[in-house]
């Protein structure tokens, strides 16, 4: 199974986000400079993120994003899901049915061997994407961190946090 580049670039960003105290923003192109990828890739998955309700917008000059839940309620199921949609990765296309003498009908009354495992170890992929939350992403990295993630993050947010802009 291979995963499209956006997935990455979702959680990263994401994980990133959630890590910004309330009422702070960031911009996608300070993402995407953060990140050293392309600012135009990186934005779409930052909509569908938006759209699924896992991020919020501020729009605006000085708008940006800033996680819509905590980061113990955002899997990375979530993120996946939001940035490759809901299909499974395997699609069968009931193939056992083409050919110059196929089986009769009666043998497609339930999915193939083939879709039933594949199936299966969709389930079990979910389940584990499921179980990882953002928060315990961020944990694992705090905890190996000697200082100079921690150092590198702040010193960028520094220059490229925004504020939620207040209503006047």
């Amino acid at each position: 199974m291979k995963l499209s580049d956006g997935v990455e670039q979702a959680v990263h960003s994401v994980a990133m986000l959630a890590s910004l105290a309330d009422g702070e923003l960031l911009s996608a192109a300070a993402l995407a400079a953060f990140h050293g990828v392309s600012p135009s890739y990186l934005l779409k998955h930052l909509q569908a993120l938006s759209r699924a309700g896992l991020l919020a917008t501020v729009p605006g000059p000085n708008g940006g994003y800033r996680t819509a839940r905590r980061p113990e309620d955002i899997t990375l199921l979530d993120i996946v899901l939001a940035v490759e949609g809901p299909e499974p990765a395997f699609r069968c296309k009931e193939i056992r049915r083409n050919g110059p003498n196929p089986p009769p009908a009666a043998f497609f009354k339930t999915p193939c061997e083939i879709n039933a495992a594949m199936l299966r170890a969709e389930q079990a992929y979910r389940a584990e994407l499921r179980r990882v939350t953002v928060a315990d992403l961020l944990t694992q990295v705090m905890e190996k961190d000697d200082g100079t993630l921690a150092a590198r993050g702040g010193a960028f947010l520094e220059v490229h946090v925004r504020r939620i802009p207040s209503k006047s």
